[in-house]
């Protein structure tokens, strides 16, 4: 990819970030009720939530999602890494009822595609003109011995929360000298970087406090996202602290686990270290899969423009479930979807032809303290298609200054901030 050139990217991004700046016109009511139920709260459903209110204040739009409180996965590496508490990544539904939507504590069971209604464990009913789907991920069983059980000694913390903490706690329990191991797993998964950024988050954290440590990443795949920055800022931070194996050297990865015992295993090798962050493969969160929107796959298939079901109409998937590649399964990505779907499905409720739509995503790593690296691209609609915009984005540059990566880590915690407000504010 090519270097970034800011004022280019800024530029041919503006027609994407826009919505995001500033939110959509605000569009007549038309008569009727028009109801749009969306599942899970995360980041997508959570923008979609919203930004459809904000579209058209006549439809009705009720939000299900079990959690009273949700917690982002982009910066949970830095309560892991100890720069953060669990509490700056805590948002609750108070901005969203605010806006109009009405919030429902509860977990979907069942959707109808046919007799549009989605139903849940508490026993409720929710009749719908459109549905949005935005249900996460969920894991699979790619490695023997790794089950929920394992998941409490050995934790993945990819779904942040519970997990972070553990994790947290292992790192400071751990004696110095002890190995910290971490399995990433396979793609496609949620936030290609964050294996190596959360590396990167807990070597500093061992720099600092158990400088005799190490950490062993062994890898299913034999290469990585914004790979060349990462090994950058490993030698240049954590010089001998850290240690990637890829794919092809352990005959695919970790295999297998035995959490009484705290054993790793990979083809060739056993391991017992100290901690250990196994991170599972993964799919569509579960309701995906229950309400048959998946394929083969385990991801949800969408036709580009709407982002609306391939296999059931009137349903639309976003974020991590969603196969939208090349749009990657960030934090970013499923907010720029929400805005498109949710000007998409304004359009359809009133009977309009949906606009051609663009979306945006930058995704940021904080390698240490006053260093972070970044890749960012614009995306279009290329024959029913999502595609990149070229030559429209690229990584941070290898030869980048201290002051430039200094204003890398800056605009990091800039975005988070502007972004949980967009979405939950």
């Amino acid at each position: 990819m090519s270097k970034i050139n800011r004022r280019s990217f800024i530029k041919i991004a503006g027609s994407a970030a826009a919505v995001s700046a500033v939110g959509f016109p605000a569009i007549a009511a038309a008569g009727g009720k028009k109801q749009v139920v969306i599942v899970g709260g995360g980041v997508g459903g959570a923008t979609a939530a919203k930004y459809i209110r904000r579209a058209d204040s006549s439809v009705e739009v009720t939000l299900i999602e079990p959690n009273k409180d949700y917690y982002t996965c982009f910066m949970s590496n830095e309560v892991i890494g100890g720069d953060r508490n669990m509490d700056s990544i805590k948002f609750g539904y108070d901005g969203l009822r605010k806006h109009g939507v009405t919030v429902v504590h509860d977990t979907v069971t069942a959707i109808d595609a046919k007799g549009r209604k989605v139903t849940t464990k508490g026993g409720q009913s929710f009749g719908y003109d459109r549905c949005i789907v935005a249900p996460g991920i969920s894991f699979v069983d790619n490695i023997e011995g790794y089950d929920a059980a394992a998941a409490e000694k050995m934790p993945h913390a990819w779904k942040a929360g519970p997990q972070t903490v553990l994790l947290r706690k292992q790192l400071e329990a751990m004696p110095d000298g002890g190995m910290v191991l971490i399995a990433p797993p396979p793609n496609p998964f949620r936030c290609p970087p964050g294996p190596y950024e959360r590396a990167c988050q807990i070597a500093h954290y061992l720099k600092s406090h158990k400088p005799k440590s190490k950490i062993l990443i062994l890898d299913s795949k034999d290469k990585f996202s914004k790979q060349g920055l990462f090994t950058q800022a490993w030698d240049r931070h954590y010089k001998g602290m850290i240690e990637w194996v890829k794919a092809v050297d352990t005959g695919g990865g970790v295999k297998s686990v035995d959490a009484k015992t705290g054993t790793v295993s990979t083809e060739f090798d056993e391991y017992k270290p100290a901690v250990t962050n196994i991170i599972p493969a993964q799919v569509a969160g579960t309701i995906a899969k229950v309400a048959g929107l998946t394929d083969e796959k385990g991801w949800c298939p969408i036709e580009g423009k709407t982002f609306e079901s391939t296999i059931h109409k009137g349903i639309h998937v976003i974020g991590d479930a969603a196969h939208q590649s090349p749009l990657p399964k960030s934090g970013y990505a499923a907010n720029s979807e929400a805005k498109v779907v949710a000007a998409a499905v304004v359009d359809l409720v009133n009977g309009r032809e949906p606009g051609t739509p663009s979306w945006v995503n930058t995704c940021y790593s904080i390698v240490a303290p006053k260093d972070g690296i970044s890749v960012a691209m614009v995306y279009n609609l290329v024959d029913g298609k999502v595609a990149k915009v070229e030559g429209s984005g690229g990584l941070t540059p290898m030869d980048s200054s201290p002051e430039d990566r200094a204003r890398e880590e800056q605009y990091a915690h800039s975005w988070f901030k502007n972004i949980t407000g967009d979405i939950f504010g």
